[in-house]
């Protein structure tokens, strides 16, 4: 099935995209933990469950970066709003399969 994205639609899911990979890539940088925290060492021979894990201790984050994740994740909030929200759902006879075309319509 085809559809007939509006320009700004396509715009805004492009920015989107655009706007969640940068939020992933910033959240791959950063240490796991926002505040400081012990890392750990578990061992299935130890009574560590099913799996083994290990993290290293994190210094959690500063300030800035905290500011950062917060100002990237409103981005993505309020692109997703100007997605959910637009015109052309109630133009369209099937939403849900046009917003998944709509994901991939540039990709």
């Amino acid at each position: 099935m085809s559809f007939d994205f509006p320009e700004g639609l396509l715009e805004a899911q492009d920015e989107l995209n655009q706007a969640r990979a940068a939020l992933t890539a910033r959240y791959e940088q950063l240490p796991w933990s926002v505040a400081p925290q012990s890392g750990w060492t578990r061992t299935k021979e130890a009574g560590g469950g099913y799996y083994e894990s290990q993290r290293e201790d994190s210094p959690g984050w500063t300030e800035a970066e905290q500011e950062e994740i917060a100002t990237l994740r409103a981005r993505v909030l309020e692109l997703s709003e100007r997605i959910v929200t637009h015109d052309f759902w109630s133009t369209c006879e099937d939403a849900p399969a046009a917003r998944s075309a709509l994901k991939h319509a540039r990709s």
